[in-house]
């Protein structure tokens, strides 16, 4: 397991970096969903580059991912991955699913 936040940087492009409970402590509890499910995907999905509508919360339960960011890095994310997804701005991320899949997703507002 692996925990990754997504973020828009200064120079507007997407970036990615690792993130641990004892470095962000607001990771502990989360105040502002608005939204959560677990969605299953049953169709192998890729979508080129799109910033989200929100800030969502993301823990992989089934099935692999390939995330593209506009700074040339791509992330593969497993089963009990999770990624905390910023790029509300910017070019966003590219989503290529690699196998069927499924994971709760959390919506959370600013």
């Amino acid at each position: 397991m692996a925990m990754y936040r997504v973020f828009p940087g200064p120079d507007n492009e997407s970036h990615i970096e690792p993130l641990t409970l004892e470095d962000h402590a607001y990771l502990e509890a989360f105040n502002n969903i608005t939204e959560a499910g677990i969605h299953h995907y049953p169709e192998l999905r890729k979508m080129d580059f799109h910033p989200l509508n929100e800030r969502r919360l993301i823990i992989h339960l089934a099935g692999e991912v390939e995330i593209g960011l506009s700074d040339g890095t791509k992330q593969v994310f497993r089963p009990g991955d999770v990624r905390l997804m910023e790029d509300v701005r910017g070019p966003g991320h590219t989503h290529e699913d690699l196998s069927f899949g499924s994971a709760f997703v959390m919506m959370l507002k600013d």
